[in-house]
Formats: structure tokens, sequence, C-alpha cells
């Protein structure tokens, strides 16, 4: 079997990647251990937030959310979008500051966002009392995709009708290497001969670079997240926006007519699969409701369904952290061929369609687009598994709450 591409992984930056390369005209396979979706992608909250840390993901937000709205018009396929809008709510001075701060950083770079007030929060959200003193910021431009796996199955109707070949519960066992080149990749049924493969295995994307011997040039940690979703409630609009209590770490919207809880805990869990029997996957990620009850907790006055409401669903998966909190999307370094579309950071699938645009736009032309050289893989230094999860876990812990700096020892030199 022969491609121009050869993608590893069929989540959302996977498809979106295969997807982008067939639309610039390539031949493109992907490969999926499983089914497409069924790993971190398909327990997504769904998610898609403008604010940003900075310019080149605030970038790279928006464009995902255009295409999210457009999809149908540019992969002619359907894509169902809630147009909610979100709020931003910060209940502390420093917290207040902070997204002040974040709030004109963004306007600055184009983003719809301003202050709201107390009777505005009040008055579209219905789920979430505030004190009246809280500081919330309202971005209209935000959105959420209700099921995950509704993006999955739009990006796989598009790669088919693009001619992309999927194939499916097919694992990849190797990826030749000739004259320090990757040549394609061996699945537990084929030979695929490819002049660039990508490697968008998610939590496992370590693991597959390995195969090209340079699973060192991928600087990832896996690190778990959960989220809920509640039992239906009676008077919940699903129209209603998303709102993130930025002190708490906690995000909240409507789910199946009940509400979607989530949050950042401050000790998450590493889970390295490599470190697991082969026959480990996403689903046998060992889940704590106590942490989402905790993190729940913190909103209890203001948003009591979160914490009294049954619990319908309890999920999670695992976010591929980086040492700075930035994207790994590029070349990998001494695999000539290989590629890697990785470091979610927990934007990944929100992030995907705008991330597989610019990956195929490097991959088929030799440059990347302005900007995204940054997010290259080469930008790290040799970094130990060791330093890998104790910047990963900081990454994580501080995803909504970067208003202390990690120490001079988990620093390091990684931002250079």
């Amino acid at each position: 079997m022969k491609a121009d591409i050869a993608v590893i992984g069929g989540g959302a930056l996977g498809l979106s990647t295969a997807l982008h390369c067939a639309l610039l005209g390539r031949s493109v396979v992907v490969v999926e251990r499983d089914t497409v979706g069924s790993q971190a992608s398909g327990r997504a909250a769904g998610l898609f937030k403008s604010i940003q840390a900075d310019e080149l993901r605030t970038t790279l937000a928006r464009r995902s959310i255009d295409k999210a709205l457009s999809f149908g018009d540019w992969a002619g396929a359907g894509l169902d979008v809630a147009r909610s809008g979100s709020f931003l709510v910060a209940r502390t001075d420093q917290h207040r500051a902070l997204v002040l701060g974040e709030a004109r950083q963004s306007r600055g770079w184009g983003v719809d966002v301003r202050e709201g007030s107390p009777a505005e929060l009040a008055d579209r959200v219905s789920y979430y009392h505030g004190s009246g003193r809280d500081l919330s910021v309202w971005c209209p431009e935000d959105i959420y995709i209700e099921e995950p796996m509704s993006l999955i199955q739009a990006c796989l109707a598009a790669c088919r009708n693009h001619g992309v070949e999927v194939l499916e519960s097919e694992a990849v066992v190797g990826i030749p290497v000739a004259g320090r080149q990757v040549r394609g990749v061996e699945t537990t049924a084929r030979s695929i001969a490819a002049a660039q493969v990508v490697d968008a295995a998610g939590a496992w994307v370590r693991q597959v670079a390995e195969l090209a011997g340079a699973g060192g040039g991928v600087a990832v940690a896996p690190v778990r997240h959960q989220l809920l979703i509640t039992e239906p409630s009676p008077g919940l609009d699903p129209a209603e926006p998303i709102t993130r209590v930025v002190d708490a770490a906690v995000y909240l919207r409507p789910a199946r007519g009940g509400l979607m809880v989530g949050g950042f805990e401050p000790a998450p869990m590493p889970l390295d699969p490599r470190a697991q029997q082969p026959s480990f996957r996403t689903g046998d990620l060992p889940l704590d409701l106590g942490v989402l009850r905790q993190l729940a907790g913190q909103v209890a006055e203001e948003a009591p369904l979160a914490c009294s409401g049954r619990v319908a669903e309890h999920r999670g998966g695992l976010f591929t952290m980086s040492p700075d909190g930035r994207f790994v999307a590029g070349p990998v370094p001494d695999a000539p061929g290989l590629w890697v579309a990785s470091g979610c950071n927990g934007s990944g699938f929100s992030s995907s369609l705008a991330i597989g645009e610019a990956l195929a736009s490097w991959i088929t032309t030799g440059a990347p687009p302005p900007g995204v050289a940054a997010l290259s893989p080469d930008r790290f230094g040799a970094v130990t598994d060791e330093a890998l999860t104790e910047r990963g876990i900081w990454q994580y812990a501080h995803y909504y709450d970067p208003v202390a700096g990690p120490s001079d020892a988990v620093r390091g030199d990684f931002a250079r």
C-alpha cells in the first residue's frame, strides 16, 4: 500500500491533519489502533476558547472556531455547533487583575471580549448565581460542540469524501527508517509506504515516535483530566453560555439537559502508557469522582447543581502536556519524514482544526505558516522523564491560574 502521507491516530488532531493534507491534493492513509475518536477526543469537553495566553495560541484558537462554524462549507460535511459565548469569572482580587489583563491583551489580538456586569451574568446564566461582587468577562465568540464525537464523525466523513483511507482496528508496530529517512509504517495487517508520517497518537505519541528511534524528540507528559455530566435538570436552557470560574479552575456548560462540570485539579495524576500493559486504553484510566466533587465544592454556593446534581456520566482522558504549555507540532528531530501533532495542553480538541491545517501546509509546502515554527518539537533541549512529568503537572495545574510562575527547578531551559 502506498500514500504520500500516513497519519497515526484517529483522534481530532490526526483526522484534521489528514483532511487538510487531502484538501491540498495529497494521498493520505489514517491508521487507528482502535476506532476513531475512541481515546481522548471522544471524551473531551468540546469547549472552544478564544482567550489564550499568547498571540499564536489565540490566532489558532480563533481560526479553529471559524473553521468549526464553517465546517460544511470547506469540508463538505455537517457539524452542529453551539454558539453559546462564554463568561470568565474571577472572585478574588488577584484573579480579577489576571482576567482583566488577559481580556485587554486578547482585545489587542482581535478577540471580541468585554467586561460583563453582574446583571448580565445573572440574566444569561441560570445555573450560576454570582455574588454581585465578582468580575466577569464576556466573550461572545466562544462555542462548544455538544457531543465531541460529532466533530470526529464530521471529520471522518469529510476525510472519506476527499479520498482519505481510514484503517481502524489496525495497530502500528513499526516505522521503517532507511538512510535516516522515515519510509512509512508497518501495521499488524500491512506495510504502507509513505514519505511523510504524522504521529498523532495522543498519549501514546512518544511510544509511537520510539518506533522510529525518536521518542526523546517529543517532549510531552500525559496527565489525567476528568469531567462529569449531571442528570437533566428542569429549566436549564441548552443555549446558555459556558462559564469558567478562573480562581476555582472549574468550567461549566449545559450538556444533555444537565450540567457539565470539569476542572483542573492542583495535584493531577500523570500516567505514561509506556509503563502500562500493551492492552491499556483510555477506558482503563482510573477515575476519581472525589476530585471532581472537591473542585465543584469550590463553586457550590454559586452553582449548586454542580454539587447536588446526580451524576449521569463521569469520564476522563489523558492530556498531553508540554513543558511550556504550548502545542508540539512539526518535524521530529533526528527522524526526517516524521511529524508530530501533540502537546494539546487541554486545547487539542478545540484547536485541532487549525493545528491540522497549519501542519498540513507545513508538510506539503516545506515551510511553516507564520509563527507556527515556534511549536516545533526541536525547541526543547534534552528533558528527563522526571522533569518532563514535573513540568507537565505544573502546566496542567495552572491552566486557568498562571498567577505564580514555576519554580526554577520546574522552569528549566525550555523556552528558547
